[in-house]
């Protein structure tokens, strides 16, 4: 078939696309006509997520930005959000909304409340465009109501947002204060421990991880190498020991009662170095004095080495003891801290997202086109229409040309003979059917 054969069809059958042309358009004009219109109003926040905590000076992960932003969407469409929209609407008072609820299904169980939030909800679509901007289209056969429910579901959202923000913050705070109880408590008794074996070995541990005999033995041995003039130097590392006991009980003294296992402790710790230092100044003024000399301070010191070999055991004890207090200590302190930090954060009223711009009433609306569903339903008409004519002519071929009779290269027309064409019915001619077959004339 070439394209003379098709244009004489589709002449033969302009009829048929003609009409069905018409009607698809009249159609999709009076469909255009009685749907109800819906508008489309929306509104903007930008999510600051490059933006500092304000405590932690953290960021949020953007390799996590994606869920983050999904998570955000699944909120705003969240009973949190949807139910204070409604509120904020005055649907709980309409009364076509009302007789809506009552004639429900009976296997609906919801309260009036979720139910009409199930309506905001479905209404409700989200986009995220320029990276960071979330987009919220509320869609309304009322573009008034359109606009008010996009401004309550932003103002609901920023508010769910924040609650959100200040609820997990307080949890983890409450959870990381049990654990700094728990870890101060862990403490306290590590360092009862400790202060109990003190006293029953007898033997201070220094602020330098030395216990008072070695620290002790060494201040011999250089006393013995110095010259006798020196002498009265010798206790001086002591004296310094003692003087930071001092300053450590004064300052613990500001937030610790004397009776607190750790106060005890470093007034123990405090009398034995008190009588260290005493005992090292005699032996410093005597051997300043010549009493003794040097046979002195080396007897004093092979007695301090051989007590000090004696008692390795009792001081490697007494370091693992204190490297338990040590730990114990860093733990509450980090636990405590972390606890204060996100119990000043469920303080904040930063939701963590910024309003932008204001929300306009929609003034054309979005659906329906009536130039877009008009052309189509031509374009979809005039496709119906040749669609048919094509099926009708198949079904019935006729003989529309000189083209029609050339059937293979060895079957050629020779020639044609025109006669006076009857008129036809139109029906006949939707429908491409020939003139009647003649009546046999009667009797």
């Amino acid at each position: 078939m070439n394209i003379v054969q098709f244009l004489r069809i589709l002449w033969a059958r302009r009829i048929l696309v003609i009409v069905a042309f018409v009607a698809s358009v009249i159609g999709a004009y009076v469909v255009a006509s009685l749907v109800p219109p819906r508008y489309e109003a929306t509104a903007r926040v930008n999510i600051d997520l490059l933006k500092q905590d304000p405590i932690s000076g953290m960021s949020k992960d953007v390799r996590s930005a994606g869920v983050y932003f999904d998570a955000q969407q699944q909120l705003i469409r969240d009973y949190a959000v949807t139910g204070p929209v409604v509120d904020r609407l005055g649907w709980l008072t309409d009364p076509n909304r009302i007789r809506a609820y009552q004639a429900r299904p009976a296997a609906d169980t919801r309260d009036f409340r979720r139910w009409l939030a199930q309506q905001v909800a479905d209404a409700i679509s989200t986009d995220i465009t320029a990276s960071t901007v979330l987009q919220i289209t509320y869609r309304s056969s009322n573009p008034s109501e359109a606009k008010a429910a996009a401004e309550a579901l932003r103002e609901a959202y920023i508010a769910a947002a924040l609650a959100t923000k200040q609820q997990d913050a307080a949890k983890l705070a409450a959870w990381y204060n049990d654990q700094a109880a728990i870890a101060r408590k862990a403490a306290e008794e590590a360092e009862m421990i400790k202060a109990a074996y003190e006293k029953e070995t007898g033997i201070v541990m220094q602020s330098n991880d030395m216990d008072l005999d070695s620290g002790r033995l060494a201040a011999l041995s250089s006393q013995l190498a110095m010259p006798a003039g020196g002498a009265m130097v010798a206790g001086s590392g002591s004296r310094v020991q003692l003087a930071q006991i001092d300053a450590q009980i004064a300052q613990v003294s500001k937030n610790l009662g004397p009776n607190h296992p750790e106060m005890q402790a470093l007034r123990a710790q405090r009398a034995t170095m008190a009588q260290v230092v005493a005992q090292e100044e005699a032996e410093a003024r005597r051997a300043a004095s010549g009493a003794t000399g040097a046979a002195a301070i080396s007897q004093v010191l092979q007695q301090e080495k051989a007590r000090v070999i004696n008692q390795r055991d009792k001081v490697e004890r007494l370091r693992q003891l204190q490297a338990e207090v040590d730990l114990r200590r860093d733990q509450y302190k980090k636990t405590a801290a972390r606890g204060a930090e996100l119990a000043l954060a469920a303080s904040l009223t930063d939701p963590g997202v910024t309003p932008i711009g204001v929300v306009l009433a929609p003034t054309k609306p979005t659906f329906p086109n009536k130039p877009l569903m008009v052309g189509g339903a031509a374009v979809l008409g005039i496709g119906i229409g040749l669609g048919l004519a094509l099926l009708l002519e198949l079904l019935n071929r006729r003989v529309r040309g000189v083209e029609d009779l050339n059937i293979s290269p060895t079957v050629q027309c020779i020639g044609v003979v025109r006669s006076p064409r009857p008129k036809l019915s139109l029906i006949r001619r939707i429908l491409g059917l020939g003139p009647p077959e003649p009546r046999p004339a009667s009797a």
